[in-house]
């Protein structure tokens, strides 16, 4: 198979869910590489942020880097209230911001903007927050793990390679596993650049983990514009499979 069966392997789920071992192992990262790489091969395609917390005031508006990095490698543009229906300006768990502001996080109306994104464009990619099991409604028990089954999409998981990543990762494919998600691979990222043992950390989860390395991603600095991925070789099985 070849580079462009990735887009007509994406439509079969029309998106992929975007969660990670934890904060800041690469989650937007990741996403906008995808949407670029998928808007490179010609695809309406639009990233969403439902949630996100970390915003700076900057000409005159509040900012969020997420926010603005998946718009950015977007080839559909949506209304800025669809790609984040929640935002919190202090950086801190999404159910502990939500609170602070008098708010809940509802995870029907997050579904309901998915699929209005979907209306409008072909391909979505939606990037959760903070990890797989991250709480975002106590008084619901609703949490990204339940947030992702109600939105339907296949989930790929970001790995931020680091001290530590392994039992991270591993605990984390387990969970998902254990949902009734469909879960199509993960992404290795060099968060770390003085990770001396990273290709040794690769190749333990290529070992543990049955799911396809989906690809991997250089270290990133600070703000990086989107990649597009290139040498991708294809699963039929996962859907969605790089080396």
């Amino acid at each position: 198979m070849n580079c462009s069966d990735l887009s007509s392997n994406a439509k079969k789920s029309r998106g992929f869910f975007i969660t990670g071992t934890d904060t800041d192992c690469g989650k937007t990262y990741a996403s906008s590489a995808l949407i670029a790489h998928l808007a490179h091969e010609g695809e309406r395609i639009a990233g969403l942020k439902p949630i996100a917390s970390g915003f700076e005031f900057n000409d005159g508006e509040w900012r969020n880097h997420d926010i603005d990095s998946i718009t950015q490698a977007s080839s559909v543009k949506l209304p800025r209230r669809l790609i984040n229906r929640y935002a919190y300006n202090d950086p801190i768990a999404p159910h502990i911001a939500a609170n602070a502001a008098g708010d809940s996080i509802e995870t029907a109306k997050i579904v309901d903007d998915v699929k209005r994104a979907q209306d409008m464009a072909d391909l979505v990619v939606v990037e959760g927050v903070g990890g797989w099991l991250v709480p975002l409604d106590l008084s619901r028990s609703t949490s990204i793990e339940s947030l992702a089954v109600a939105i339907e999409l296949p989930v790929i998981l970001v790995v931020g390679l680091r001290l530590g990543c392994l039992n991270h990762a591993l605990l984390t494919v387990q969970a998902i596993r254990s949902s009734s998600v469909q879960f199509a691979g993960w992404v290795a990222n060099h968060v770390d650049p003085d990770f001396q043992s990273a290709a040794e950390n690769i190749d333990t989860l290529k070992h543990a983990i049955s799911e396809p390395l989906l690809f991997e991603l250089e270290h990133c600095a600070d703000s990086c514009a989107p990649v597009v991925l290139k040498n991708l070789n294809l699963d039929d099985n996962a859907g969605l499979a790089l080396s």
